[in-house]
């Protein structure tokens, strides 16, 4: 294992290099370098002058039947910043632009009945969505948090990789972080009630968003398979989201909940709050499956709203760089659609 994380690191390294010998920039979190024109964003292709920088939101907009609107333009939008309405600088439909993907299985005990559909789905919705220029991983996490697959375009390897995930049982002590890493990432200081226990969610989600996902480029959308119930994490459940929102990640969650399993030992359940406060709040959205039957649907409804994405991108007109988060506000001229976008994001800090 270390070997492997070695070479995983030495890799890492070497395409950093690459990169910035041909002179790109890369966004940290949701502030991005601004194109030095307007019409178009920037992609991974283009080599950019950092003049200023620009916030970006990705929208999903439903009429109130539930029907994606795919066709808006620019103009349609209006979008505030704390109540201050903000300039869109540039505008795209995301139908092309590459996706960076991450799979995460929850493999507790609670989810032993459910865990053979959410892979069967999970591979099939990979097979639906993943083109060439995308990547995506795999991880899974109980008391620990694994990664399975490393980011790839190989649907044989993702496949191979969600088929090696099993149900564990609980155990106890801090948690292990395999994930590779080019630089090491501090975790917050442990909770003395955390460490123990067998759903490591909160952990998952700050070290997929921290460790794989922060560097990238372009959409990036975690899938998370889970119930929500966390069990054990060092960190806590806002400590997770201020991750997500920092890396500038969309969560989507599946959630299969077996509430037998919670009924048969007298436990209390609240995760399905804990997977809305995670998606909704970045931009993404909880599809929760009544039978395990339905998990193909759950997936096929986050495959066609990645399709009907709209990008929109301003500077915000404050500049004060204190760190503070900022609350985001989108919403369709003249029209009474729904718009699901992220709630907000952190400013950069001196």
């Amino acid at each position: 294992m270390g070997k492997h994380i070695r070479a995983l690191r030495a890799r890492i390294q070497a395409t950093a290099a690459r990169l910035l010998a041909l002179g790109f920039f890369f966004s940290l979190g949701a502030v991005s370098p601004a194109p030095s024109q307007e019409s178009a964003p920037p992609t991974a292709e283009q080599t950019l002058r950092v003049t200023t920088a620009v916030v970006n939101v990705y929208a999903v907009v439903r009429e109130k039947t539930n029907r994606l609107i795919p066709n808006l333009n620019r103009e349609d939008f209006e979008l505030s910043e704390d109540n201050v309405p903000q300039d869109i600088r540039y505008f795209s439909r995301e139908t092309e632009t590459p996706l960076t993907l991450g799979i995460m299985i929850d493999t507790s005990p609670s989810q032993e009945r459910v865990l053979d559909i959410e892979q069967a789905e999970a591979k099939t919705f990979l097979r639906q969505v993943l083109r060439p220029k995308d990547l995506a991983f795999v991880l899974h996490f109980d008391f620990d948090v694994e990664l399975l697959q490393d980011f790839t375009s190989n649907l044989k390897l993702l496949t191979r990789a969600i088929d090696e995930t099993e149900v564990r049982g609980g155990s106890s002590g801090p948690l292990r972080s395999p994930l590779p890493s080019p630089l090491p990432v501090p975790m917050p200081p442990p909770d003395p009630m955390a460490g123990v226990g067998g759903t490591h969610l909160h952990d998952a989600v700050y070290l997929a968003a921290r460790e794989r996902l922060k560097n990238e480029v372009g959409r990036k959308v975690l899938i998370l398979l889970s119930d929500g119930e966390d069990e054990g994490s060092k960190v806590k459940l806002n400590e997770a989201l201020e991750a997500a929102h920092k890396s500038d990640v969309i969560i989507y969650s599946v959630a299969v909940i077996d509430r037998h399993f919670y009924w048969g030992r007298v436990m209390g359940f609240s995760g399905d709050s804990v997977l809305r406060k995670l998606s909704e709040q970045t931009g993404g959205r909880v599809i929760e499956v009544k039978r395990a039957s339905d998990t193909g649907a759950a997936f096929q409804e986050i495959a066609d709203e990645l399709r009907t994405q709209y990008l929109l991108g301003y500077t915000p007109s404050s500049t004060r760089h204190d760190g503070s988060f900022r609350k985001i506000r989108v919403r369709v001229r003249d029209r009474d659609y729904k718009v699901q976008a992220r709630r907000g994001y952190y400013a950069p800090a001196n």
